[in-house]
């Protein structure tokens, strides 16, 4: 039977090819699990037109995050943060505290999952680099630039 993949499957092709597999791996796997459709002129029309339209979706965010990537850069961020003698702080800058900032500043959302710190933490004033991965392809460059209170 031939059939349509609607998703990657590991031991059989990837998402939008047409694959010759057998009746009953068919309906009883691919078909159940929403793996496959069964190939047909209009199945396979039908699956294309919904490759291309990810595909422009993909683009339009790639584009966006470029473009929220090209403002990051261009500024830094600054945090306050309580300091004592010789400009240690008291604790650590964290990712949310930077994101908070990045937020406040710039008006954009970043999750705090997305922010790596080049050191360990930072835990004295000054300039310090981070990088945000706004997307698989994108990554942004920062410099989070931290004063006394």
């Amino acid at each position: 039977m031939k059939v349509i993949l609607t998703d990657d499957v590991k031991t059989l092709g990837k998402r939008g090819e047409v694959k010759e597999v057998s009746d009953g791996y068919a309906r009883n796997v691919l078909f159940p699990k929403k793996l496959a459709v069964k190939a047909t002129e209009g199945g396979i029309a039908s699956e294309k037109e919904k490759i291309k339209v990810e595909k422009i979706k993909e683009e339009k965010i790639l584009a966006a995050a470029k473009e929220i990537a090209e403002k990051l850069e261009k500024n830094s961020i600054l945090v306050k943060s309580k300091s004592g003698e010789k400009g240690k702080l008291f604790g650590a800058i964290t990712a949310k505290e930077i994101a908070e900032a990045v937020h406040k500043q710039l008006n954009i959302e970043i999750d705090k999952k997305k922010i790596n710190i080049q050191e360990d933490s930072i835990k004295t004033l000054g300039a310090h680099p981070a990088t945000i991965k706004l997307h698989p392809q994108v990554t942004a460059k920062i410099t989070i630039t931290v004063e006394s209170l």
